[in-house]
């Protein structure tokens, strides 16, 4: 096709004329799947990104529908929505009754259902936490069903992790998510795409602090008083050499969701209690780099809560964030931390996840020397990319902004001494360990 997808058009619709977006809907459900849509309504939804949602009702039955729509998604090559995978698989996913995968109009429709999304659930116990009325009940409840969907999902990587050619891993639509966001496509020239957009020759507005994007990438970050290494232009530079789809072979490839941020994720009943299950494979695969697989959902469901990312208003009421410049260096102080379930989460990725995988691919000499530095980059990539992050671009505040960038650098950069949530995170899994 040329030209603008039809999905980036409704995506562009929906931010200023509601009913003329509903009304391109209803054509597109009417052309793709020969649906007479009533009702159609758009979730207004904070962790939709870079997506679409809502609801309608066709032929006596009621769906919910989503699309994820990229930048340049019209010049996409390769397969997407591919929920069969996942299930073969043996993974828990809610499977679409209608599904289009044609680039630029890639729809998934689903029975409604009432479940809640794992992202609202967790939402409402940082909340809790956040006001000192912490509901540990709740909170033990989701891990456990987080502890479940982990552990189905290191069964599958570790029943398929297998060697993969440059040309297997490249045509993952999983770098969509990643290196793709920093070129210009086709061809993939860097530097480029969101990257380019968002950030080169802007400026970057900080709490009482005003910087062109060159000064401000060039400078090291202090964050909390702990230094640094690496600036925020070293870790896209890095980022853009590195995590090329075919350097990615070399760790091996697996069955994988790609993007299971908790906005993808029910948060239903199973036998056993609380049980989670996918939904929206738009960059699932079975040759996903291994050491990719699992970054979006380690990034997106803990560090980039509480609030900040989805809720940079909320946040810049919660927390504080002030910066000081010094030679060469931009000082960040903020009262930001990660909330008590946030942790839990993140330990039982460590535990369940990265730590078994990480140590198959050692054992079958699978582990690239400098895995770290591939995880800590990807890490990195996922806020800096997934939106906007300078005030006033998008939602972000001075304040968020700053917390934002913050937290990039903590995942991207090791800190000159000491420790953080981060090198901690990266101990508990090193397979040598």
């Amino acid at each position: 096709m040329t030209g603008p997808s039809r999905t980036a058009e409704i995506r562009r619709l929906a931010s200023d004329d509601e009913g003329a977006a509903t009304t391109a809907l209803t054509g597109l459900f009417a052309d793709l799947f020969g649906l007479s849509a009533e009702g159609v309504a758009i979730n207004r939804d904070q962790y939709s990104l870079n997506s679409l949602n809502g609801f309608f009702s066709a032929g006596g039955a009621d769906y919910f529908f989503k699309f994820h729509q990229e930048d340049g998604e019209e010049a996409m090559t390769g397969e997407y929505y591919r929920a069969d995978i996942l299930a073969r698989a043996g993974l828990p996913v809610d499977m679409p009754v209608f599904v289009s995968n044609l680039p630029g109009e890639q729809v998934l429709v689903y029975r409604r259902r009432s479940d809640p999304r794992f992202s609202d659930v967790l939402r409402a116990l940082d909340i809790a936490a956040l006001d000192g009325r912490r509901d540990v009940a709740g909170e033990t409840d989701a891990i456990t069903a987080e502890r479940g969907l982990d552990a189905s999902i290191a069964r599958v990587y570790l029943d398929s992790l297998h060697k993969v050619t440059t040309a297997q891993a490249s045509a993952e639509p999983i770098h969509r998510l990643f290196y793709d966001r920093l070129v210009d496509m086709p061809g993939r020239r860097f530097p480029g795409g969101r990257f380019a957009g968002f950030y080169l020759g802007r400026p970057v507005r900080l709490p009482g602090v005003g910087l062109g994007w060159n000064d401000f990438a060039s400078r090291r970050l202090v964050i909390n008083g702990r230094a640094y290494r690496r600036t925020i232009g070293e870790l896209f530079t890095a980022a853009g050499a590195r995590l090329r789809p075919d350097f990615l072979a070399d760790a091996g490839g697996v069955v994988a969701h790609g993007d299971a941020h908790n906005a993808n994720v029910w948060y239903g009943q199973g036998p056993h209690g609380s049980a989670l299950s996918f939904y929206d494979p738009a960059f699932a695969g079975e040759h996903v780099p291994s050491l990719i697989a699992e970054v979006k959902a380690t990034f997106h469901n803990v560090f980039a809560h509480p609030l900040w990312l989805y809720d940079p208003a909320e946040a810049t009421q919660r927390f504080s964030a002030a910066v000081k410049l010094g030679e060469g260096i931009l000082a960040i102080d903020t009262n930001w931390a990660l909330t008590p379930v946030r942790h839990a989460l993140l330990a039982a990725k460590a535990e369940l996840v990265w730590k078994p995988l990480l140590s198959s691919l050692k054992a079958r000499g699978l582990l690239p020397a400098d895995w770290q530095e591939v995880i800590r980059l990807a890490l990195f990539l996922c806020p800096t990319l997934v939106m906007n992050l300078r005030a006033g671009a998008t939602t972000h505040t001075e304040v968020s902004s700053a917390i934002a960038f913050a937290v990039a650098v903590m995942v991207g950069s090791e800190p000159e001494i000491g420790e953080d949530e981060m090198t901690a995170f990266l101990e508990a899994i090193d397979p040598g360990h």
